[in-house]
């Protein structure tokens, strides 16, 4: 913990024992007053220190700081958190903070944890692409599971080429899935609840392959960038992950299926606003100009809806 005037989201989770995205949440409801400095948001102490006091007696004390000015900028500013850990949503955020009034705060997790967020208040716009192995479908058989009870929209982003990073060229000859569980391959596996996870969990299944058998199954990191990273430092043999990323790290890279990005939005009064902000987005010559930058994306469906309910 420094000793500044201000704190990182993560280091107030850490004071209050709280997850990053509950903090979010509370900043979202104006229960916590944040300020940005470049992309990060930060907590005054004092702010701190009001939100803990209000909580043991539900009495906020007034003071200079919390000012008319600042509550009228708070009210006027919407803060909307998107979950999800591709550069795509970088790019999206950026043009929702230049476009319209709207305050984007950007969570990273993968797919699952993301829906339950979204399934728990804790998220506006959320990040999916989960393989389903017995329809082999992307995303809808999961949403609908997990979003039952709520109506929601689903459109497309973007549809990525996923598969295998390997060493370059290739020494170990790797070509799919069951390669992977060869007994001097080492793999190096995403966190659990990400849509790596999912993929891999999902192919495991399919070709009849346990995951006790896979060497390295249970190291696992939390990017596509950090798995490129460890195969291109030969900590491991392989991993999965997305295309772009392999061009970043300098390995090889083994095409596998192409997976589908999608957006899911819950279909409410409060979110008519966002809904109409990201449609667009999603169709604007100025985003999808920079999602054409980007090595292994495909635009053909960008902006269609998969789904409505």
């Amino acid at each position: 913990m420094n000793n500044n005037s201000s704190y990182t989201i993560e280091e107030v989770s850490q004071l209050l024992k709280i997850s990053k995205l509950t903090v979010y949440d509370l900043i979202k409801k104006e229960e916590l007053v944040a300020f940005r400095v470049g992309r990060q948001m930060r907590v005054d102490q004092q702010d701190l220190e009001r939100y803990k006091s209000k909580n043991r007696t539900g009495i906020v004390q007034e003071d200079n700081y919390f000012s008319a000015e600042n509550k009228v900028s708070q009210n006027n500013n919407k803060q909307v958190v998107i979950s999800g850990q591709d550069v795509v949503l970088d790019m999206l955020s950026k043009y929702i903070e230049k476009h319209t009034s709207l305050t984007p705060l950007r969570s990273y997790n993968g797919s699952l944890n993301s829906l339950v967020s979204m399934y728990n208040g804790e998220c506006d716009i959320v990040s999916v692409h989960l393989y389903d192995g017995d329809t082999g479908e992307y995303n809808l058989p999961y949403v609908k599971r997990l979003l039952v009870s709520q109506p929601f929209i689903l459109i497309n982003l973007v549809c990525r080429n996923a598969g295998i990073y390997v060493k370059q060229g290739n020494p170990l000859n790797i070509k799919g899935w069951s390669d992977l569980a060869q007994s001097q391959i080492t793999i190096v596996n995403r966190e659990k609840g990400s849509g790596a996870r999912v993929l891999l969990d999902e192919q495991l299944r399919i070709h009849g392959i346990s995951a006790d058998s896979l060497r390295g199954y249970e190291n696992d990191l939390t990017s596509h960038f950090s798995v490129a990273s460890a195969v291109a430092s030969g900590q491991a043999d392989a991993g999965v992950g997305i295309e772009n990323v392999a061009k970043m790290v300098n390995v090889d890279f083994i095409p596998l299926i192409k997976e589908q990005y999608d957006l899911v939005i819950l279909k409410t009064k409060e979110n008519l606003q966002l809904l109409k902000v990201i449609k667009e987005a999603v169709s604007s010559k100025e985003y999808r100009s920079q999602l054409e930058q980007l090595n292994g994306y495909d635009l053909s469906v960008t902006g269609k809806i998969i789904f409505e309910s």
